[in-house]
């Protein structure tokens, strides 16, 4: 078994992108919004122990910039465990990992996202539809 704990140099810009988006709406305000990039790349990053991590800490703060005490104290358990699970290869695939959602729930990929993974993953096992 191969292990890819990196996210791929042909997937990481729309990944970055994602959180780029997600950290300018947060500046502007714009809470919903701003979340459902960091959704997205969850999305993403989730096959890929550092990305799945990353993003996980990425919520925590949106938690605690914005006094969401639900995302924060579901966020902690995500942070500690979401990036071993993605070592694993036991990822829920699709879950966009908010403390609004079961960390173990599958969720069906939006279309747009699902074209970029396939292109630009060399995760196998990344995509289960």
């Amino acid at each position: 078994m191969k292990l890819y704990l990196t996210i791929p140099n042909t997937l990481y810009p729309y990944f970055k992108e994602e959180l780029e988006k997600g950290n300018q709406l947060l500046k502007e305000g714009k809470l919903q919004q701003s979340w459902r990039h960091l959704e997205r790349a969850h999305i993403i990053g989730q096959p890929y122990p550092f990305a799945h991590s990353f993003v996980h800490w990425k919520m925590l703060l949106f938690g605690i910039k914005t006094k969401i005490t639900k995302e924060i104290i579901g966020q902690i358990p995500r942070l500690l465990v979401g990036g071993v699970k993605s070592f694993v290869g036991n990822i829920p695939v699709g879950n966009t990992g908010g403390a609004n959602v079961s960390p173990l729930q599958p969720m069906e990929i939006p279309e747009e996202l699902l074209t970029i993974i396939k292109k630009h993953s060399n995760h196998e096992n990344t995509i289960q539809r």
